[in-house]
């Protein structure tokens, strides 16, 4: 009896440390399958800080654009203030036809 016990209790080890042996083998594929997505979504979030980095330069650059045309607009505004004669317009006169 005491065989029995023995060599069950021996099966009962060899099943249980296989189990675990596979659960470590998917424990081990699942963390390496995280650190692959870990680096992915890295490199993409340096791909969207350069983007981020060049609309900012081109909002930048727009927005210096932007005031140096209002600076020209307001100059050339004060250039002709708006002084000028008014001219006689010509109104056309209109017939009526009556027809019977």
């Amino acid at each position: 009896m005491r065989k029995n016990t023995v060599a069950g209790s021996a099966v009962i080890m060899a099943l249980g440390l296989s189990l675990m042996a596979c659960q470590d083998t998917k424990a081990r594929q699942e963390t390496e399958q995280l650190k692959a997505r870990v680096l992915e979504l890295q490199k993409e979030l340096g791909q969207m800080g350069n983007r981020v980095d060049q609309a900012t330069t081109a909002r930048d650059s727009l927005m210096k654009e932007n005031a140096t045309l209002r600076d020209e607009n307001k100059r050339l505004k004060t250039k002709h203030p708006g002084t000028r004669t008014p001219k006689s317009k010509r109104r056309r006169t209109q017939t009526y036809h009556r027809t019977a």
